[in-house]
């Protein structure tokens, strides 16, 4: 693929309901049998998305230098064997900004850097259609399993959860100053006047009980709008439609403007929500990274989260974007046009503004009666310690309102059911009656606190079996 290659505009998804494994095929719900596992064929690519275009019969592929660009850098998860690991333990994430900006290489015919693809953020953009909870719990738990299909001699573990989908009516108020970037960087196209026009369409979601203001920085910070009523549309709108990008980026005084506002307008039962919209040129402001992370992490102890969402490209700073949006226990997201803009704010407008449940964290065990290794697919970033499970002060994931998650273990199964380890002197080699005669290849554990609350709430468990 080069740069002179067609524009991929056919892989502009917004939403997709197609299970990661046939319900049909595959049992679903608390108890996984090996009779119910069925053979099932490879999905071709082109079963789920359309082919990608090719210049007389091959593709060309050219690796981005992203120059001014800055990513992380992960490893991809290995297989741990369950004799020396059976515990696996993660923070949810939410965000798909890894998507949209994958696409937007691909638009301008190159591959993406190696740290702009996470794989947890390019399975998470789609909807699989799961069921919506029962009575006032937060989320939906479902599991499944079925042949790798990658790899016929494994198994695809699918842990899916739904987040509870809340009316629009029944939302709380929202509290919420938008936190712009208005820096000469800003001035492209695919900057600040798409900001603006996501903005709008935020705005006209809007409610009389919500309210909104809209701080800027560039060489200074400004209040640009008072905190207003969000039936004052118009004036919103106006203020919105005036600003116009120009100076260097100060981007820490911003923020700390942008919080002064939301704790004057501060909304005891509501949502109270700083929106920052930048490319993440942060080049002034707070002295350190540090310094910036920890002013938003006090913040959103005291209840005023942060939402993350990048622009443009050529200085592009997702790594900081990210990392920012997790302190602040918001939403990560990149719009890299209209329609991203458009599934954000109005096809997700209850999940991009409304946590239904905090701090979610997923604990495996594995039996290695059943199971001789495993990995989770993607979740670099996330990984816990197993002790971080039963932590109430280490920080998780956000759940939204109508919002999924998705976990894939590829799993090797224990054929001969080879024993755990070569004889030890002071600990069993053998394995549990019960880790035999159970037919569980493992059990999965869920935490999470209510957004209002600061201890844990819940321990959901969910023991997945297989007939031997």
């Amino acid at each position: 693929m080069s740069v002179t290659s067609v524009k991929l505009d056919e892989i502009e998804v917004v939403e997709y309901k197609v299970p990661l494994i046939s319900k049909d095929q595959t049992c679903s719900g608390g108890t996984i049998t090996m009779s119910s596992r069925r053979v099932r064929g490879a999905r071709s690519n082109s079963a789920i998305v359309g082919g990608v275009y090719q210049i007389n019969g091959s593709v060309e592929t050219v690796r981005a230098e992203a120059v001014g660009e800055k990513y992380g850098k992960f490893k991809p998860n290995k297989f741990n064997k369950v004799s020396r690991a059976p515990v696996s333990t993660f923070s949810i994430d939410v965000d798909a900004a890894s998507y949209s900006n994958v696409r937007r290489f691909l638009n301008e015919g190159h591959l993406p850097p190696i740290g702009a693809v996470r794989v947890e953020e390019m399975i998470n953009y789609f909807n699989y259609d799961y069921p919506q909870p029962e009575g006032d719990k937060p989320f939906s738990i479902n599991t499944e399993i079925g042949e790798c299909p990658w790899d016929s001699e494994n198994l695809l573990l699918h842990i899916g959860l739904q987040g509870k989908e809340i009316e629009s009516s029944e939302l709380p108020p929202s509290n919420i100053v938008f936190l712009i970037d208005v820096s000469g960087s800003m001035s492209y196209e695919n900057k600040l006047p798409l900001v603006k026009k996501a903005f709008r369409m935020l705005v006209k979601k809007l409610r009389s009980q919500d309210r909104v203001g809209i701080v800027v920085y560039a060489g200074s910070s400004g209040l640009v709008l008072k905190s207003t009523k969000g039936d004052k549309k118009e004036q919103i709108l106006q203020a919105i439609d005036n600003l116009v990008a120009g100076g260097s980026t100060a981007g820490g005084s911003g923020i700390r403007l942008a919080y002064k506002v939301a704790k004057e307008n501060f909304m005891k039962r509501g949502n109270n929500r700083v929106i920052l919209a930048t490319d993440g040129d942060f080049n002034v402001g707070v002295s350190s990274n540090s310094e910036l992370e920890e002013l938003i992490a006090s913040k959103r102890d005291e209840g005023i989260f942060l939402s993350v969402l990048g622009f443009g490209t050529g200085n592009y700073q997702d790594e900081k974007m990210e990392t920012l949006a997790d302190k602040g226990n918001g939403n990560y997201s990149y719009i890299d046009n209209i329609m991203e803009a458009r599934k954000v704010f109005v096809s997700e407008f209850g999940g991009t503004l409304f946590t239904i449940a905090k701090d979610v964290k997923i604990q495996i065990e594995f039996n290695p009666h059943f199971v001789k290794s495993y990995r989770l697919v993607g979740y670099e970033n996330r990984m816990l310690k197993r002790e971080d499970f039963a932590d109430d002060k280490k920080d998780a994931g956000e759940l939204g309102s109508g919002h999924s998650v998705t976990a894939l273990y590829e799993i090797v199964p224990n054929n001969k059911g080879d024993k755990m380890v070569s004889e030890l002197k002071y600990q069993s080699s053998e394995m549990s009656e019960l880790a035999k005669s159970s037919g569980e290849i493992g059990t999965v554990k869920f935490r999470y606190k209510k957004p209002k609350g600061d201890s844990f709430r819940a321990v959901a468990m969910r023991k997945m079996r297989l007939d031997s």
